[in-house]
């Protein structure tokens, strides 16, 4: 393990954590407040590192950037089941 390794982990898992209010309010207004584009790339782009840390044994850092990307998959798929931002 790097330190490296643990400071990344750390900050990725503070933008999950920042996500959360988000995630929780699009559920209790049962609204997509996320523009779809931008939760797309977000998911796939968090999951695409989480994986190139897996490559580099960087597994907090892959495990942190796969759960911020799972949070931004909620915003997506809450964007796609409630419908556009009102």
């Amino acid at each position: 393990m790097v330190w490296q390794d643990i400071v990344i982990a750390v900050c990725t898992v503070l933008f999950g954590y920042a996500l959360i209010p988000q995630v929780v309010m699009g559920f209790r207004k049962k609204k997509g407040l996320i523009n779809l584009q931008t939760a797309a790339i977000t998911t796939a782009g968090l999951y695409s590192i989480a994986i190139c840390f897996l490559t580099l044994k960087m597994y907090f850092s892959s495990a942190a950037n796969f759960i911020s990307g799972t949070f931004w998959l909620i915003l997506l798929l809450q964007r796609i089941k409630y419908g556009k931002m009102n």
